[in-house]
Parts: structure tokens; C-alpha cells; sequence
């Protein structure tokens, strides 16, 4: 069954579009927050439906160790029913966590052995593997087992991990289709920062039947501009009927930069993880509320955000929870910085269907990204 991708607007090289999953639509280009194990820290199902969520990101990885494949199975459209969320779930295919864990791995062409950082355990995972967890978890969108290349890696290096990428990739291929799959499979480029390898990597895929094609290996460390030349050269070579999604990414200005350039779909768990941090992303930059100037001040957090955590409670108030370790804290914070994600792509789609996306990204690329400093 073909993934069906109804593009419906442009703006240069920015689309806008629909994806039509098993389990709903999704409109991009869409930010799919990172739920690890089943559960996007701090937030409901309901909670993620109210901010605009239409898909979520589930991690093979982690899951596969805790509580395995086999209990999410039993339940109604596994991963769906396991965490109570009825809509679309892309699941990552593990090969980035291996990648993490390059102390307590070994890799071979049958794939990968690693310690578990839960117990210690030997563990296995081959394509083949990764396929069975994502059928098990019968997510929406699976995706290839791959080798990422880290940063910096030489040519050769890059070019070994590439190509057993791809032999990876036809295997797990050929395991997820072997019969009736309950979503679809995207692939994943692959090669570094080599633009040769890159494009070999594309022919590579180029000889099966992809439902969306990924590009991984990036937000791995290198420098922006070398991450925008990687896009620059990889973008215009993808399937133009196909969507394109570009792992890991990233702060704000990433996605929109990326966006101009034409990626469809994202995941990232900064907006989660800087909120347990006390870091909130707001229209003027990211202000750290653990700063001692917010102590007294009864404004909102951001007063041009429509958030729930903007309409009802102080930056005082959210300093106070934060000092005080209470979990609220973490979830109005969570709660704010998952809206700004999601109201940041529905301007994105907003403005590529006016024909204004210029406009917007510059005002996006002029917030700062680093913490505002404190006020005097």
C-alpha cells in the first residue's frame, strides 16, 4: 500500500502537504515530539492533542529493551493502545541509539551487539531485528536500520558506514514487506559530510520502493553551515512525490532553515528536554526561568504565546516550581515549549500556502538562540 502524499502548496523549494497514515492525517511540515519510551515526558495523550500534535515519535531502541516488543504487542494496535495515543507514531529504527552507545558496541555486517545500558545484558539487533519490534509496535512510519556516521569522519570512514547502510537497508526491506506490514517503511541517506557519498547513497535507495525518504547522520555535531551544505546538495536529488524528513533537528531556526530547503517532517527532543531544564523557548529567545530576575516579575512567560502556561500563571510562579523541584513546573514548562514547536509549524504551513515564508523566517532566524541574559 503507497503512502499518499498530497502536496498542496509551495513556496520555493517549501511544501506544504498532507501525509495520509493508518492511523490519521498529518499536514507538513510537522514537528513529531520524541516520546522515548512510549510517552512524551511530562504530557498525556489528550494534553498532546489539545497543543496540536498529529503525530508522535516512538524509540525502537528503548522500547525493545523496556518492556519489550512482546508486552506492547498485546495490546489493541500496539504502540497505539500500549501509551493511549489513537493517532499516527513514526518509531526510529534504533540505529541512532546504537550509534550513542559506540563504547558499549560492537558492529558487524549481521549487525550490532551492545551492552544494555538497563542491565548490562548482551544484546543483539539486526535489521531484521528492528524490523520485527517496529511490525510489533505497528507504528505508521518505520524506519530503515542504519549505521550513522559520526562527525567527523573521513572519507573512507564515511563511505564504510554509508555502504553498510544500505546492504543494512535491503535487508530490512525485504523483512518488513515479507508479508502484509500494518504501516510503511522510509529509508535513510546516509554519507556524512561527503556530498559524493550522498548522492551514492540515494542511488543506493533508489533500487526499492520507499514510501518517504529520511536524512540521517546530521545534528550529529557539525557546524551549521556544513549541515546546510549537506541539505543543499541532498534535498533537490529526493523524490519529489515522496516526503522527506530530516532527523534530530533542531532549534527553531534549524526547522526553518531546513523548511526553505525543503524537509517535510522533524523530531527533535529539545522542546522537552530544555523545558526539564528550565530552558523555555519564547518570541524574543530562550529564557532560563531559573534566573533570579524572574523572581518578582508577574508577567507572563511570553505575552505574545497563547499557551495555557502563558495565559494563566507568572514568571515568578514558574521560577518558584522549579526552585521548588515541584513536577508542575516541568509540565507547564513542557507544555509551553511543545506549543511553541507546534504553533511555530502551523505558521511554517500558514505561510508557505500565503506565499510569505520569507518573511516569516527571517523573523524566526532574528531570535537569538542561545539563553537571553539576565535583566539588571
Amino acid at each position: 500500500m503507497r503512502l499518499r502524499f498530497e502536496l498542496l502548496h509551495t513556496d520555493g523549494a517549501a511544501r506544504c502537504a498532507r501525509l495520509h497514515l493508518p492511523h490519521g492525517v498529518v499536514d507538513t511540515p510537522a514537528f513529531m515530539p520524541v516520546g522515548t519510551y512510549g510517552t512524551v515526558k511530562a504530557m498525556t495523550p489528550e494534553e498532546l492533542e489539545a497543543l496540536g500534535a498529529q503525530i508522535v515519535l516512538g524509540n525502537t531502541f528503548h522500547l525493545a529493551l523496556r518492556p519489550g516488543a512482546e508486552i506492547v504487542a498485546l495490546h489493541r494496535q500496539g504502540l497505539h493502545g500500549f501509551m493511549g495515543w489513537e493517532r499516527p507514531i513514526l518509531t526510529d529504527s534504533g540505529g541512532f541509539q546504537v550509534f550513542s552507545l559506540a563504547k558499549l558496541r560492537q558492529i558487524t555486517e549481521q549487525g550490532v551487539r551492545f551492552r544494555s545500558p538497563v542491565d548490562g545484558a548482551e544484546v543483539h539487533m539486526s535489521p531484521e531485528d528492528s524490523m520485527d519490534v517496529q511490525r510489533a509496535l505497528q507504528s505508521d512510519i518505520a524506519m530503515a536500520f542504519d549505521d550513522c556516521t559520526a562527525y567527523p569522519a573521513g572519507e573512507a570512514q564515511a563511505r564504510e558506514s554509508m555502504e553498510r547502510s544500505m546492504r543494512w537497508a535491503v535487508r530490512g526491506h525485504a523483512h518488513y514487506y515479507r508479508d502484509a506490514p500494518p504501516g510503511h517503511l522510509f529509508g535513510i541517506v546516509q554519507g556524512g559530510m561527503h556530498a559524493a557519498l550522498r548522492t551514492a547513497s540515494l542511488e543506493a535507495l533508489s533500487a526499492h520502493d520507499w514510501q518517504g525518504l529520511a536524512i540521517g547522520g546530521l545534528a550529529v555535531g557539525e557546524p551549521e553551515a556544513e549541515r546546510l551544505r549537506i541539505l543543499e546538495h541532498t534535498l533537490p536529488l529526493m523524490p519529489a512525490d515522496r516526503p522527506r524528513y530530516l532527523m534530530g533537528v533542531g532549534y527553531p531556526q534549524d526547522i526553518v532553515a531546513a523548511v526553505l530547503r525543503g524537509v517535510d517532517m522533524f523530531d527533535c527532543v529539545m522542546p522537552t528536554r530544555h523545558a526539564r531544564n528550565g530552558h523555555l523557548f519564547t518570541s524574543e529567545g530562550i529564557v532560563n526561568i531559573r534566573n533570579a530576575c524572574h523572581q518578582r516579575d508577574t508577567g507572563p512567560l511570553d505575552p505574545a504565546c497563547a499557551c495555557s502556561t502563558c495565559r494563566r500563571y507568572t514568571r515568578a510562579y514558574l521560577r518558584h516550581l522549579d526552585r521548588c523541584n515541584e513536577i508542575l513546573g516541568v509540565r507547564l514548562g513542557t507544555i509551553h515549549n511543545l506549543h511553541f514547536y507546534l504553533d511555530l509549524m502551523r505558521r511554517i504551513r500558514a505561510a508557505i500556502a500565503a506565499g510569505t515564508l520569507g518573511a516569516l523566517a527571517a523573523r524566526i532566524m532574528a531570535i537569538p538562540r542561545r539563553s537571553l541574559a539576565p535583566m539588571a
